[in-house]
């Protein structure tokens, strides 16, 4: 998929609520199942991971889909939630119990989720724009300050 086509694909109004009602909850197990290989629209056009965290009032597990970019052997993992006004969820989920598991292609391990100071994601923040296009719509979509967590692989 071009890459014009993945922007428009996320940040489309129609488009958008369909991923976050259809493709959400579907995106978790097709990429688990199939090792990262697929996602509900076919092979990911970008690099992906599935985050798995426990929720902070169930207690229970919680996956969600995400984009990723890769910076110094780590995944980061962008709390855009498609610019809407509220932070998603998973976000305090990260921030209630940072112990979580990862899935990208061919890889699952655990990892302790670290959120990003301003200066920190001042330093990385042009690298995920670049990696992650449709961030420049969701950043005009919200005021509020997008938090940036980096996924530090537990030591075995």
């Amino acid at each position: 998929m071009s890459e014009r086509w993945i922007v428009w694909l996320s940040t489309n109004p129609v488009a958008t609520w369909l991923i976050r009602h259809v493709a959400s909850p579907l995106d978790p197990l097709i990429f688990k199942a199939t090792n990262g290989r697929f996602t509900s629209l076919g092979p990911p056009a970008m690099p992906m991971l599935t985050l798995t965290a426990i929720g902070r009032r169930s207690g229970e597990p919680r996956s969600v889909q995400l984009a990723c970019v890769e910076h110094v052997g780590d995944p980061l993992v962008v709390a855009s939630a498609m610019g809407q006004e509220r932070h998603p969820a998973w976000r305090y989920n990260l921030e209630t119990n940072p112990e979580v598991q990862v899935q990208m292609r061919g890889e699952r391990f655990a990892a302790r989720a670290e959120l990003l100071s301003d200066a920190e994601k001042q330093a990385v923040w042009d690298d995920v724009r670049r990696a992650i296009p449709q961030l420049n719509v969701y950043e005009k979509r919200t005021d509020r300050n997008i938090r940036v967590f980096r996924l530090r692989r537990a030591r075995a």
